[in-house]
């Protein structure tokens, strides 16, 4: 699978997620076992009026998100995997009017459990947060065959 295959499948699997649409997530670069979404700054996902700095679940989406989407970077056949565990270790709040990016890779890829990290920053900044999460295959058979075509436009 090229790079292409890899990014069409991820806008797909994104347009299926009401938090990525809401959030107006966008894929950034697809690459075998690596993913970069990024989360526009928006007057809607401000947790502090007073500094414009965004809220932290807004964060955790975009890394839940990129950390879920890396997968299908990952795997040669398109199945849904479940988040097990994430564990999100903050740094520093996002600067405020900025957009802000997180990269994914899968690390680990296992015949149950996928595992990834992932950091969250903003261009020419450090680090926002950082994030590991499991992943449980539940294997594409368990995919409805009609959501799988819709993810792979039919090429898998």
């Amino acid at each position: 699978m090229n790079d292409q295959i890899r990014l069409d499948r991820v806008v797909r699997f994104l347009e299926t997620l009401n938090q990525a649409r809401e959030l107006d997530l966008s894929v950034t670069e697809a690459r075998e076992g690596s993913l970069t979404l990024c989360l526009p700054y928006s007057d809607r996902i401000i947790g502090n009026p007073d500094t414009g700095v965004i809220h932290g679940g807004a964060i955790t989406t975009l890394m839940d998100t990129t950390s879920g989407s890396v997968i299908l970077c990952a795997l040669e056949e398109f199945e849904l995997c479940p988040t097990l565990d994430l564990r999100v270790d903050y740094m520093r709040p996002a600067v405020p009017h900025k957009p802000v990016y997180a990269r994914a890779e899968t690390y680990k890829v296992t015949r149950n459990i996928i595992f990834t990290r992932c950091e969250a920053y903003q261009e020419g900044g450090e680090t926002i947060a950082n994030c590991v999460g499991t992943f449980m295959r539940i294997g594409k058979e368990a995919t409805p065959k009609h959501y799988r075509d819709r993810i792979t436009g039919g090429d898998a």
